[in-house]
């Protein structure tokens, strides 16, 4: 490719001369070159790439974030009636959830579980109260599946799938008036229960390979002669497909009869097929993970529909996948970033409490450094879930459809969740592996894969999701040079290339201008408070940028195929969003604590970007240009590192005793009010322990100077203290009513 970069060293040289030469003499001929190296976008990518909006993440693969902009969003906040409901329905809910035994004795939710999700609309909350339902707000509908999650990721699925990607979304979005008033009052009620059907055996994260198939036709549909669709189909891991009466159906659509109009092939669409019609078979059931949540496979032969089931009517025949693609944006977002979120928090507040209360050597284990330091990285993944959480649900809001944010908040939320849960079972050891109803983190462990691989499996979300559709969506010229070639626009062409030089030219001179510290004379406002990370993400953003236009120019079209490449700059893009994250909820909530985990976080993103470039130069395929990049990026060697030890403890110390940071930070965990539940139970003895810890602190010292035997067990050691005068008669009972608390929260279940 040496070739190439003689070419725009010449073309940097023909700038000077006239616009009309220019054109003649370089652009066309480039053009033509350019043509043959560009990626071939197919019409199923480009309805991807033109669905959904773009929110700050666009702001970011420029190099140009505008933190003004990112103070000035509005974070959005829970309604009076939004936040009652979160007090007292999810709660309740949540009350009447024994998740073992949903698991492994009912295998689905009971039958009062089912009637309180249907009565109180936790199936309609996403629709809107003209229709009957709740009609909440994003935040809201993220919060409740959170804390439901927090008690069952079973019964979090039954409840977040209906208000996702499925028939009262699309509905919502796109449904004509008659659809929407039958289906979204019965969809609310629970007099309907939905499923969709996407994924079939040759059609995963390629959802556009379906092979699932309509045809135009004449039918007889509740006994009239209609014009309609026959349906041939076989889905496989569809969620609520063995109870559902309602299925939203997304297959290829033929008219070889030209029955509606010349074109054979019209394209993927969406359908509404009642369950009952002949030709449908469901009832099985698949068992993702053993979880309880209904899952399982649907098909269809010679299924008649009339045209009148097509989502949105006649009119969006062949529209599905641009459909499926804007709604996929917005529940992506939602759904398992909420489900993530959960396990971290319960993760968080109650390891924190374990590692407290379980003892060896006479001492908590969270006093051990090579506890706490796992202990603050289940601190520091969970604030920066939170705040990623939280910032994709403002972007959500705002943009409505945000395609790249939710795949980013997706895919690093759920991978995050992974290591939170995977530390969380570390520090239980035992306490963690027994399953049973005490086991608080089990299920949550064993459901992490399915949170991974749906809506996207990972591995794909990160090697060509992110970075490929963010270079197209994001960069201020690509598309619409791309556009120019497919017409031969040369004039624009040529306008569009100087604009790209130029904004090329202006980046790399910038970081040259952090590396002396003139950044202030070219930077926005930035605000004082951890301002050393505001810069140091815009100069990130700015090696993004120049990494990217660099990447394009050496490997053209075959970027597209180096995923490796494509995933280590969208490792940077990712963690550039979620430091962002963490700056905006520092900015909203700004607390002593609320710094150091942003500190954490911060700090921990800025070492996985400098990572990703280490791994993108190391691996360039032109080695000398990967040197070079290095050299401009970071001229003085590795700037980046990970939180030190003095910061991890000073996570450690928020998490291992009660503070009101601690309960903001899990305020979706639902802890509940019974001694019998194994949370309520660890929750109730780690603040029993907290109020008497000085008590405690002093039989610790009696046994160290050796006045009390270090052999015996703490009720043992507190009697003999009383009877040497070391603790009083009330401390002692406090002590060892405290120890019977916790040795309870220990326990685990024996059959």
């Amino acid at each position: 490719m040496e070739w190439f970069l003689f070419a725009v060293i010449v073309f940097f040289l023909f700038s000077v001369i006239c616009r009309p030469v220019r054109i003649r003499l370089f652009i066309k001929p480039l053009g033509c070159v350019l043509q043959k190296k560009m990626p071939a976008i197919s019409p199923t990518e480009q309805i991807v790439l033109e669905s959904g909006e773009l929110g700050w993440e666009h702001y970011l693969f420029k190099g140009v974030p505008d933190w003004k902009l990112l103070q000035d969003l509005p974070m959005p906040v829970l309604t009076e009636e939004e936040q009652d409901f979160l007090n007292h329905q999810v709660p309740t809910l949540c009350s009447l959830l024994q998740d073992y035994k949903i698991v492994y004795t009912v295998h689905d939710l009971p039958e009062i579980v089912w009637d309180y999700i249907k009565t109180q609309g936790f199936l309609g909350i996403i629709i809107p109260k003209q229709y009957g339902g709740l009609g909440f707000s994003t935040l809201a509908h993220s919060t409740i599946v959170l804390m439901i999650a927090t008690r069952s990721v079973s019964a979090a699925v039954n409840v977040m799938v209906p208000n996702s990607l499925g028939p009262a979304e699309l509905l919502l979005r796109y449904g004509s008036v008659e659809q929407k008033n039958y289906y979204l009052p019965r969809l609310a009620s629970g007099k309907e229960l939905p499923c969709f059907g996407l994924t079939t055996i040759d059609a995963g994260s390629d959802a556009a390979s379906i092979t699932d198939h309509g045809q135009i036709c004449r039918g007889v549909y509740e006994g009239n002669d209609v014009l309609g669709i026959r349906l041939n189909f076989s889905k496989r891991y569809i969620t609520l497909a063995p109870i559902a009466t309602l299925i939203g159906l997304a297959f290829k659509l033929f008219d070889p009869d030209h029955l509606i109009g010349a074109k054979t092939e019209l394209g993927i669409t969406v359908c509404l097929v009642p369950a009952h019609l002949p030709g449908v078979q469901i009832g099985q059931r698949h068992a993702p993970m053993g979880l309880a949540f209904m899952n399982g496979p649907l098909e269809g032969h010679d299924v008649f529909i009339p045209l009148t089931c097509v989502i949105g009517g006649a009119e969006r025949l062949g529209q599905g996948w641009q459909m499926l693609m804007e709604s996929l944006a917005a529940g992506r977002g939602i759904s398992l970033p909420a489900v993530s979120a959960a396990e971290a928090q319960l993760a968080y507040r109650l390891t924190g409490a374990y590692s407290v209360l379980r003892q060896q050597f006479n001492q908590s284990i969270a006093r051990f450094e090579g506890v706490a330091t796992v202990l603050a990285r289940i601190a520091g993944f969970t604030y920066l879930m939170e705040a990623t959480r939280q910032f994709t649900v403002a972007q959500i809001v705002i943009h409505e459809k945000p395609a790249l944010a939710s795949a980013i908040a997706k895919y690093h939320m759920t991978e995050l969740a992974r290591r939170v849960v995977n530390d969380a079972m570390d520090i239980h050891a035992g306490r963690g592996i027994q399953l049973g109803p005490r086991n608080y983190l089990g299920l949550g462990y064993i459901a992490v894969p399915i949170c991974i691989t749906v809506e996207g499996a990972n591995i794909l979300t990160r090697n060509l999701i992110i970075f490929g559709q963010g270079i197209l969506r994001c960069h201020p010229f690509l598309w619409q040079e791309m556009r120019a070639l497919d017409q031969k626009n040369w004039s624009d062409l040529d306008h569009l290339l100087v604009q790209h030089l130029r904004f090329f030219s202006k980046n790399l001179i910038k970081i040259f201008g952090f590396v002396l510290y003139l950044d202030r004379f070219f930077t926005k406002p930035i605000p004082k408070i951890l301002s050393r990370y505001y810069r140091q993400i815009t100069r990130m953003s700015l090696a993004l940028s120049v990494a990217s236009d660099v990447s394009l120019l050496i490997l053209g079209g075959s970027l597209k195929r180096k995923e490796n490449i494509s995933a280590r700059l969208g490792d940077v893009l990712s963690y550039l969003y979620l430091a962002s994250s963490v700056l905006k909820l520092q900015q909203v909530q700004s607390s002593e604590e609320d710094k150091c985990h942003a500190i954490w976080a911060l700090q921990y993103c800025l070492y996985q970007i400098q990572d990703a470039f280490d791994q993108f130069f190391n691996n360039f395929p032109k080695k000398i240009v990967g040197r070079i990049l290095r050299w401009i990026i970071f001229p003085f060697g590795r700037s980046y590192r990970l939180p030190d030890d003095t910061l991890d403890a000073r996570l450690v110390q928020t998490m291992t005793q009660p503070s009101a940071f601690r309960d903001r930070l899990t305020r979706g965990c639902y802890v509940g009010d019974r001694l019998e539940d194994a949370v309520y139970c660890v929750e109730s003895a780690f603040q029993r322990y907290s109020e008497i810890k000085p008590i405690y602190d002093k039989l610790r010292q009696a046994v160290h100077e050796k006045h009390i035997p270090y052999d015996l067990n703490k009720i043992q050691q507190a009697l003999l203290a009383k009877e040497q005068g070391i603790l009083t008669e009330a401390e002692q009972l406090a002590l060892c009513n405290a120890e019977k608390l916790r040795f309870e929260a220990l326990q685990v279940d024996a059959f």
